[in-house]
């Protein structure tokens, strides 16, 4: 998004507090023009249309979510693969338009080179915490021979999957899942013996 011109950025940023303040569907083309106060045409003199522009603003969230990756503290694998698992669920739980947003392949453009370069930013990252923790604990639940990025897709499935639960009350409301840090705990313990 760097490359971005200061139009294309505004209307992102834009569209990023729409989604944030009203949800999904009110991030129209015309909501978006109305909010940055300019014509209803002008997102489609930037865009060339409603997907292009919010795989812009799903961009912007996957490269918020790596920042949190990015910003750990220093520690042992176990401690930042745990430490970023939590930050994965906490992300979700605090901006679930934008992780709603990032995920609905019918509405932004999953081939979008900049949201493809940052969706797997993350990705590899975690992927990455994931092979160090496996490398320096033999004593893990991980079968030996397994891979670590098939490791790493599996637990962000799980990671995802309680996180969307959670949010969208699946979860919320049952009696055996007191709060989503609990069920986080049995998830991280049930894939990496923690």
């Amino acid at each position: 998004m760097s490359t971005a011109s200061p139009a294309r950025q505004r209307l992102i940023r834009t569209a990023s507090e729409l989604l944030a303040d009203s949800g999904v569907d009110a991030v129209t083309l015309r909501g978006i023009a109305k909010a940055a106060g300019v014509s209803h045409g002008a997102p489609l003199r930037h865009f060339s249309g409603r997907a292009e522009l919010l795989s812009g603003v799903a961009t912007l969230g996957f490269t918020q979510l790596l920042d949190r990756g990015t910003q750990l503290p220093a520690g042992p694998p176990r401690e930042r693969v745990t430490a970023a698992c939590h930050a994965y669920v906490d992300f979700a739980l605090t901006n679930p338009a934008m992780f709603e947003l990032m995920f609905r392949r019918d509405l932004i453009d999953t081939e979008e080179p900049q949201l493809v370069a940052a969706s797997s930013a993350v990705f590899d990252y975690f992927a990455e915490l994931v092979r160090l923790y496996v490398a320096e604990a033999p004593e893990s639940r991980v079968r030996t021979g397994t891979d670590p990025r098939l490791l790493a897709a599996s637990l962000w499935a799980a990671l995802h999957g309680l996180a969307q639960l959670w949010l969208w009350g699946g979860l919320a409301g049952a009696s055996f899942a007191p709060s989503p840090e609990a069920a986080l705990a049995v998830s991280l313990d049930a894939y990496l013996g923690l």
